[in-house]
């Protein structure tokens, strides 16, 4: 009894799985007819099933001239990136922005404790007044030398008017001999007396100008000094926006480590790496169409600026600046893409309208000489505007569906 219950049993579950296998199958045929059918020629449709479409627009499909471009990725930089660094080291004690904050040219950004430019400026100006005032005493002491000068000068004219009657005395034998040699030893004596003032004179203008020159030298020191000691006031040299800032309170400055970084002017460039093969087919101040994801994908119109003429020896590229028109959506560091015209070529193109896209497959809907509609997997290359290019599965002057949205299935006709 039991034997006969399990061969039972055994026999209903064959037979369940005979059925689902059997139905497996009959499915699994179904659809292998059903995509490797073709669809029968219009022909042989009953005019009666035919659906009938009208106000559909159709085009033809033609080879046209289009630009060859290729493209090159980059990124975003400023036009003018400043790096602040310290002149002078010390200690900052006061720091005036942040990232984000806008900048005037001249604006002090950062102050820095430097004790010794105080020093400096102070003893300048000490040696300033310490020349000014040996200046002031020589002027006095060459008024002296000028007025003894002046007394010397007459003192002689006197001497020599002296000796010249003492002469026509002596010749009438008026004067002895001795009264005469007096009267000339006067005469010579102011001579002499003139000519050592004249040299007093000429000492003093000497030292004179010898202070003069360490007025100078003195007035030198001190704007010295005080350059050196604006070097503990760090201004802003440009307008612009403070992009980094590597420093806080405290912190010790010194000559060559960098404080804030401040990009001005608000306008950039986008510094693209260009592969060796498409760096001949560009050229200085020619356009470029440059799209940045950050900025909604929008095209923006640049100019090349600037192509380094030396290639980076680990990527093999070449760094093109492209100038970009101002934008408030505009940063550094933002990626983006630069085309580049760099001829003409041939190529059949439709309306991007016309594309039908099922999943992975592209088509179009071409249209007989009976007006039916036939779907035409086709493969797709570059977009030129509203139009894409064609590479494969259609041929120039074929009729097309312009609006392939118009179209619900292959097989109908259209008017």
């Amino acid at each position: 009894m039991d034997e006969i219950m399990k061969k039972r049993v055994f026999d209903g579950w064959m037979l369940r799985q005979t059925t689902v296998t059997t139905i497996l199958m009959l499915v699994l045929v179904g659809l292998l007819t059903g995509c490797g059918g073709k669809t029968p020629p219009a022909g042989e449709i009953a005019a009666a099933e035919r659906m009938v479409v009208s106000g559909v627009t159709t085009e033809m499909a033609k080879v046209e001239s289009v630009v060859e471009n290729f493209e090159a990725v980059g990124v975003v930089r400023a036009r003018t990136s400043t790096v602040i660094s310290s002149k002078v080291v010390g200690t900052i004690t006061a720091l005036r922005v942040h990232e984000g904050d806008r900048v005037r040219a001249g604006q002090v950004l950062i102050e820095i404790e430097n004790r010794d430019a105080r020093v400096q400026v102070d003893k300048a100006q000490a040696g300033l007044r310490e020349a000014q005032s040996s200046i002031d005493e020589l002027e006095r002491n060459l008024k002296a030398a000028v007025a003894a000068r002046t007394a010397a000068e007459a003192n002689r004219r006197l001497a020599e008017a002296t000796l010249r009657r003492y002469q026509m005395l002596r010749e009438r034998k008026s004067v002895s001999d001795q009264e005469f040699e007096e009267v000339e030893a006067r005469a010579q004596v102011a001579v002499a007396e003139v000519d050592r003032a004249d040299k007093m004179r000429q000492v003093v203008e000497a030292r004179r100008q010898m202070i003069e020159a360490r007025i100078d030298q003195a007035k030198a020191d001190v704007a010295g000094a005080q350059v050196y000691a604006g070097y503990a006031r760090i201004t802003s040299p440009v307008d612009g926006i403070v992009t980094i800032k590597q420093v806080d309170i405290g912190a010790l400055a010194a000559p060559g480590v960098p404080l804030l970084t401040v990009e001005g002017g608000g306008t950039f460039r986008l510094e693209a790496a260009v592969e060796e093969s498409g760096i001949g087919k560009i050229a200085f101040g020619a356009p470029a169409q440059v799209k940045v994801d950050a900025v909604g994908g929008a095209v923006l119109p640049g100019r090349v600026v600037e192509i380094v003429p030396t290639a980076d020896p680990g990527s093999r590229t070449f760094t093109v600046r492209i100038d970009l028109p101002v934008n408030a959506a505009l940063r550094s560091g933002q990626y983006g893409k630069a085309v580049f015209a760099s001829g003409e070529r041939q190529a059949l193109l439709v309306s991007g309208a016309a594309i039908v896209r099922r999943g992975q497959l592209t088509g179009v809907y071409v249209v007989d000489e009976k007006g039916v509609v036939h779907l035409r997997l086709v493969t797709l290359g570059r977009e030129s505007g509203a139009r894409v290019e064609v590479l494969s599965g259609l041929k120039d002057g074929e009729k097309l569906v312009a609006e392939s949205s118009r179209i619900e299935r292959e097989g109908v006709q259209i008017k």
